[in-house]
């Protein structure tokens, strides 16, 4: 890992741009005065003090005082753990307040949108979540190229909760492949009818319960989760009508 995806770790976790320059460095060279630490991480002497007095009083740094001078060494890197695990315990705490919060507008609001894989994903554990026969008009290629190992986890909860669910797709002998490998091929549960090759879209439809999912295969992806009992139907009602038009 670069110096510089260090960093964006630790800023991830709670850490200012400073204070993990501050503590990598002091990491790495050990016991040090302010002065030191000011000059080898190019910080100015009175924002360097600031970090410091940031990391002392998040347990990170320590300091002792010798011939009347500061000098500041950094505490074991597993006080970072600790301090995840107590921002954790501050969230358990006030979770059941900001789930009352969450639930006075989640009734007003009927669309949801997404953005990157990681929204994808938010995607399928949602029908997950669901439990509800899902009916499905694919683009399987996008799929697989995005997330070649978590759609095969996704199949294998769909099979594990028994969820209904039917694929409508190309027919591209790629796409067949695929798609008939376990633990994607059909099941009890799982049925999958093809369309002729000439139907194209870089898009994907999951109709579940009374909500429709629209996945669009963009640079990054995008979607939006549609709760609405009319919507839903009128999106069932045309997959129904495809489905039966194939052998």
């Amino acid at each position: 890992m670069s110096f510089e995806e260090l960093i964006e770790t630790l800023k991830r976790i709670g850490l200012a741009s400073n204070e993990t320059k501050v503590y990598l460095k002091l990491l790495r060279i050990g016991s040090s005065k302010a002065g030191r630490i000011s000059k080898e991480t190019h910080i100015n002497r009175t924002t360097t003090y600031d970090a410091l007095k940031s990391l002392l009083e998040k347990g990170l740094v320590s300091y002792v005082i010798k011939s009347g001078n500061k000098w500041f060494e950094a505490v074991n890197p597993k006080r970072l753990l600790e301090i995840l695990k107590e921002k954790e315990d501050d969230l358990q705490k006030i979770l059941p307040e900001i789930q009352t919060i969450y639930k006075i507008p989640k009734e007003k609001h009927n669309v949801t949108l997404f953005y990157g894989n990681k929204g994808i994903k938010s995607v399928f554990q949602d029908m997950i979540k669901e439990g509800k026969s899902i009916s499905v008009l694919d683009s399987e290629e996008q799929l697989v190229r995005h997330f070649p190992f978590y759609v095969d986890y996704f199949m294998k909860q769909i099979e594990k909760k028994k969820i209904k669910i039917r694929h409508i797709l190309r027919d591209d002998p790629k796409v067949k492949e695929w798609f008939l490998k376990a633990p994607r091929k059909p099941t009890t549960t799982t049925k999958v009818k093809f369309v002729p090759l000439k139907y194209k879209t870089n898009s994907v439809i999951d109709i579940y319960g009374d909500k429709v999912a629209i996945i669009i295969w963009s640079e990054p992806p995008e979607a939006v989760i549609i709760k609405n009992k009319s919507v839903a139907e009128v999106f069932r009602n045309y997959f129904e009508i495809l489905w039966n038009l194939q052998n």
